[in-house]
């Protein structure tokens, strides 16, 4: 590949894949690595993609894309050595894929708004492609456990609750989240560990379902959350200076004065 190029576009890229795992003249640490080994960067990648998003940076959210079209392309050029599937193949699959997901847009269905397309359209075809695929009929099927845990209990419960299975009004939501934390406080005043960790992931679970019923993503508001937690962190140490002679109390003392700040 010409390295000296003014701009360069995908199949350059790709090029470069090959060549960082070419045997013969390639990077001995790309050479290395497997499916298993890239797959923490490529994990990594997606998220400073959702990071730069939520700063509103542009010029980092191009570099990141970068960085995570550099992994898409990497387990392609992989799978690609092992006669598997090559690029070429990921895209026409899911250029395929999306044209049969969007008969809304190339076929003659209608969708009136954007829920309409999510709680329709995009089930029935995925529907469709799960009957196609002879995979079983379980209304869960379609959800992957590979996800986050908070965003795999969302998505869960969001597929439960179209079949009807879901608590009538918010207060029961309230009401099941107090039994839960009563179930865990005699867990563990009992202090029987398997009962404690089984009440613990009740109680995180129920109070994923108070995301999912007031139509938020738990996973993006526990991260808001923990952002907002380290600002406050933050604002106590440039308060108090160094933590570790300072007592409890002194410490809550500031976390109050600076909150309302923060």
């Amino acid at each position: 590949m010409d390295i000296n190029k003014d701009k360069y576009n995908l199949k350059d890229l790709n090029q470069l894949m090959a060549r960082l795992r070419s045997p013969d003249n390639g990077c001995p640490w790309d050479i290395e690595q497997t499916f298993d080994t890239i797959k923490p960067h490529t994990i990594e990648e997606a998220y400073e993609v959702a990071d730069a998003i939520e700063r509103d940076n542009m010029d980092d959210l191009k570099d990141e894309l970068g960085d995570l079209l550099f992994q898409i392309l990497f387990h392609a050029q992989i799978a690609t050595e092992q006669k598997a599937f090559t690029i070429e193949d990921v895209i026409d699959h899911v250029t395929k894929k999306m044209i049969f997901r969007h008969p809304h847009v190339f076929g003659d269905k209608t969708a009136s708004d954007a829920k309409d397309v999510e709680d329709n359209i995009w089930e029935q075809q995925k529907a469709k492609e799960k009957n196609s695929n002879n995979k079983s009929n379980y209304v869960l099927d379609n959800v992957t456990t590979a996800l986050p845990a908070l965003l795999f209990a969302n998505k869960v419960q969001k597929a439960v609750a179209k079949t009807g299975f879901k608590y009538p009004t918010i207060q029961d939501v309230f009401d099941k989240l107090d039994e839960e934390k009563c179930e865990l406080q005699n867990a563990i005043t009992s202090n029987n560990n398997d009962d404690i960790r089984e009440e613990y992931g009740d109680l995180l679970l129920v109070s994923t379902l108070m995301g999912t019923e007031l139509k938020l993503n738990p996973e993006e508001e526990l991260r808001r959350a923990t952002l907002k937690f380290i600002r406050r962190f933050n604002a106590v140490e440039d308060d108090l200076g160094n933590l570790n002679d300072k007592t409890i109390d002194e410490m809550m003392q500031s976390w109050s004065r600076v909150k309302g700040c923060n």
